[in-house]
């Protein structure tokens, strides 16, 4: 579910962030760019979420 949820999120602001940006540089908006960037950023913060141990997300120091 949390994968799930995660890419919704991408998949959003990714669009969000291309509509704003094209609008204030005077591009065209284009939603297969703003898809693929949304996606491909939510996935690299996906796999993060794997590399990082999970002593930081706990709290635990060993």
């Amino acid at each position: 579910m949390k994968i799930i949820v995660t890419l919704f999120w991408g998949f959003c602001i990714g669009q969000a962030i291309n509509y704003i940006g094209s609008s204030l540089t005077g591009g065209s908006y284009n939603f297969v760019v703003a898809t693929l960037i949304g996606l491909i950023s939510a996935g690299v913060i996906l796999l993060i979420g794997q590399v990082i141990p999970k002593t930081i997300h706990t709290g635990e120091i060993k």
